[in-house]
């Protein structure tokens, strides 16, 4: 099932060219001393190795990657493709297109100079408080490692290198400092090491990032039993192993624990530290070669070290990819139509050509395209819902009401503000200036603009001009630890100190949260001068050089029942109404996870509203995790569109209109109310978070439980028809007949789950189904296609004792178009 590096002369290639690596290592490693080996190991900055010319090694640089790559620079100079969440790529159960997205990626690394993307994430959606959800696939391991095997091989079919990541159980953000994760045997072997396990042995990358967490009460950076043992020992991998961003806490320990380098640089527990760990006899030298060689194959691999050729040649690159139009396929085919009544004998989507919309919905004109945090990009531009729809419909089919607005704090300045970033040193002289895409500076090592030392950095201003989209009482603020004064129009709003409060996540303490200083009362279209003056603020201790925020603010506050019945009389005079409802920022980022599933500020009032006023009620959800939808019952039809990249206006007109169908299928189980998950807790308690569930999570839980969800595991309708006509099992192959009974071309994602039958032999309790196989099968309307699986044998194990153990009996295998809509049975023995 899973795509593997292209290799047509596989064997004998692969193992000249590793001889040849091997030696180029070896060749390097002799002429390093000690100190040079450490330094190496410590990183330079906050994204880069150091270079030594000596041996021909040049710099490493790393950069986040999910859904774009960022560059060395956290900056909007270069702008980046925004492709749509990895929960979304994960809702496409389309290995093929992830690798496709990888290649893209790859262009893009190669373009801004970047050897490493620093994804993907395939921690598991153990809980949906999880605020990291959306940079995950999936709650479950099969289909994870199926789609991050695609990742990676897309990456580096085009040469650039991975780091498959959070290393191990990093699976919320609550005090993910320092959480010990209690996690039994088995659960670590059957759900969270699994996709690790699964993309090193079909993807073969070339990193590993290890997580902040500790677990069962050892560090992962210095957890030598699953970086050691079983990641190299039992799987083979010959990567390297890159700490989590100053996750690195213990030189000795770290080292020993298999962590080969702590970013970022250049004060970390290596370097010095750990040359004198060595000359002290606290580490054999020969652990910090190891270290050494991994780094080395790194730099061989993707061309940064003299004497031996890339892993990818230049003439063997994939073809360009458009990222545009990709970023616009991935969308659609991840959106999942949850809902799709009927109306007057048809489906309300897609809606008819001649329809008149009414549109609603503050995310329509400013939508999440992406999530919040470390994976963050600046695209060149963002298509949103009303953009999307207004170029595809014809003039005057469209009207737009804001109807509700989900912020309920104040978010980084944005629309209509021209800003940048003015560097001063102390007695004023401007040292540098850059454009900024926000009202936010976040700069990281060698984030910060040309020309800009940190040592002789005193002030930034975040300034420009401020041309309001409506007039009213504008409200202004900052996010940020430090000194501020802020200016808007001439007139100074504040003048202050937000002093630092640590908690248990550095990186929060610093961003803080968002504070109102005051508000002015500006004219629609009439601009304003804007400054927000920030003396640097050095966090003590810090082993970073870093200056981190922002300039916030709030549009004027409408009376919200005005605003839904605005939304409502436009319903009422429209064919169709379109409601798009959101998360936000405060609700869905890295850092902190969630405390409810419900969506923010008045949008279900607004979902309701309107669809009593309109039968022909459609609710877009732009939301990356899931959310509760208390109305569901009451539309007629829901669309989910995760956090959708730069396209996504773009890609919902197309399956609105009907130009494109819509392809998704959960990979995640969608509860009615928080209160009916079966797993939910992501709070330590005195430093622990037990797993206690053990290995059902996910729709193995919901099993277990007895309960309904709001939508299974694997759910998601389409413009078009099925029909499973048989399922026939040979051996480990199994073969399924499904004909398109429907009237337009489509796509279907057949899933195959094993359910155990009869006296079961298996020495630990099981669930009662789990996914083996899927796969997607295009047809034209009336035609026929087979689709052939192979069922892995790990489908039928257990780790029980130390080892995977197969259990003998029936099982019977399930073809389905969702895990509560199977198509198709077939008996097997094992």
């Amino acid at each position: 099932m899973a795509p593997t590096p292209d290799a047509p002369d596989a064997p004998d290639a692969r193992d000249a060219r590793a001889t040849a690596v091997e030696a180029a290592v070896e060749k390097a490693l002799a002429a390093l001393d000690l100190d040079t080996k450490a330094r190496l190991l410590a990183g330079q900055d906050s994204w880069t190795l150091p270079p030594l010319p000596g041996v021909g090694l040049a710099s490493l640089v790393m950069s986040d990657g999910p859904i774009g790559v960022r560059g060395g620079r956290w900056t909007a100079d270069d702008p980046s493709i925004a492709l749509p969440s990895p929960t979304a790529l994960g809702a496409t159960w389309d290995p093929a297109l992830a690798r496709r997205t990888g290649r893209l990626l790859a262009q893009e690394a190669r373009r801004k100079g970047v050897h490493v993307l620093l994804a993907p994430t395939v921690n598991l959606h153990r809980s949906p408080l999880g605020g990291r959800h959306f940079e995950a696939y999936s709650e479950d391991p099969y289909l994870t490692g199926e789609i991050g095997t695609g990742y990676v091989a897309g990456v580096q079919d085009g040469g650039v290198g991975t780091t498959v990541k959070h290393f191990v159980a990093n699976d919320a953000e609550t005090d993910r400092f320092t959480v010990d994760n209690v996690v039994a045997d088995r659960a670590l072997r059957e759900l969270y090491l699994a996709p690790f396990e699964a993309i090193v042995a079909n993807a073969r990358p070339w990193g590993v990032m290890s997580a902040y967490n500790a677990v069962n009460g050892t560090t992962m950076t210095e957890h030598g039993h699953l970086q050691n043992d079983v990641l190299r020992g039992e799987w083979g991998f010959d990567g390297f192993v890159v700490s989590d961003w100053t996750a690195a806490r213990s030189t000795v320990g770290d080292i020993l624990g298999g962590t080969d380098v702590a970013m970022p640089g250049p004060r970390t527990v290596y370097g010095e530290a750990l040359a004198a760990a060595v000359r002290a006899g606290e580490v054999d030298e020969a652990k910090v070669d190891g270290a050494v060689r991994n780094v080395l194959r790194l730099a061989a691999r993707v061309g940064a070290l003299e004497g031996v050729p890339a892993e990818v040649p230049e003439a063997e690159l994939p073809e360009p990819v458009d990222g545009a139009a990709l970023a616009r396929e991935v969308a659609r085919r991840s959106f999942v139509l949850l809902r799709n009544e009927l109306r007057g004998g048809r489906p309300v989507l897609p809606l008819a050509p001649t329809a008149t919309v009414a549109l609603s919905g503050a995310a329509a004109r400013d939508p999440r395209e992406q999530g919040g945090g470390s994976a963050r990009v600046f695209p060149a531009h963002v298509v949103s819902a009303l953009e999307g729809l207004t170029a595809a419909l014809p003039d005057g089919a469209l009207t737009y009401t804001l109807g509700a607005d989900p912020a309920e704090a104040l978010t980084t300045a944005d629309k209509g503000f021209d800003l940048e970033a003015v560097c001063r040193d102390a007695d004023g002289k401007v040292l540098g200036s850059i454009p900024l895409h926000q009202g936010e500076v976040f700069w990281i090592g060698a984030d910060f603009p040309d020309g800009v030392a940190y040592e002789e950095l005193h002030s930034v201003d975040i300034t420009g001009t401020f041309t309001p989209r409506v007039s009213g009482l504008h409200h202004f603020g900052t996010r940020g630890v430090g000194d501020y004064a802020l200016t808007v129009g001439g007139r100074e709003l504040f003048s202050g100190t937000e002093e630092l409060v640590m908690g248990s996540d550095p990186f929060e303490s610093v961003f803080g949260t968002p504070v109102e200083r005051g508000a002015v009362d500006l004219e629609a279209g009439v601009p304003v001068a804007v400054t927000l003056n920030h003396p640097v603020f050095r966090m003590p201790g810090a082993p970073i050089e870093a200056l981190i925020f922002s300039l916030v603010h709030g549009e004027p506050e409408r009376d919200e029942d005005e605003l839904i019945a605005e939304a409502v009389a436009a319903a009422r005079a429209s064919d169709a109404a379109v409601v798009v409802v959101a998360t936000t920022s405060a609700v869905e980022s890295e850092g902190y996870d969630r405390e409810h599933l419900r969506l923010p500020g008045r949008q279900d009032d607004l979902v309701r509203a309107v669809a009593a006023a309109n039968p022909n009620t459609v609710v877009v959800v732009n939301a990356g995790s899931p959310v509760e939808m208390p109305w569901r019952e009451d539309v007629a039809a829901v669309l989910l569109t995760w956090f959708p990249g730069q396209e996504g206006g773009a890609a919902l007109a197309d399956v609105l209109l009907g130009a494109e169908e819509p392809a998704g299928r959960l990979p995640t189980t969608w509860p009615v109310a928080l209160a009916d998950a079966p797993v939910s807790d992501t709070r330590p308690v005195d430093g622990q978070l037990p797993y206690t569930e053990g290995v059902f999570i996910g729709y193995r839980a919901w099993d277990r439980a007895g309960r309904t969800p709001a939508y299974p595991f694997g759910h998601g309708l389409g413009y078009t028809t099925w029909s499973y006509d048989s399922l026939t099992v040979d051996g480990a192959r199994a073969t399924v007949r499904i004909t398109n009974t429907g009237d337009r071309p489509g796509r279907e994602t057949v899933q195959l789950y094993l359910a155990p039958v009869g006296d079961d032999a298996s020495p630990v309790e099981r669930p009662a189904r789990r996914l083996a196989a899927f796969a997607n099968a295009a047809a034209e309307p009336g035609e026929t296609v087979e689709v052939e699986l192979d069922l892995p044998e790990r489908a039928f194990q257990v780790w029980h004792d130390g080892g995977w153990h197969t259990v003998p009996g029936g099982y019977e295998l399930l073809a389905a178009h969702a895990i509560d809509d199977v198509r198709a049975r077939a008996g097997l023995t094992r």
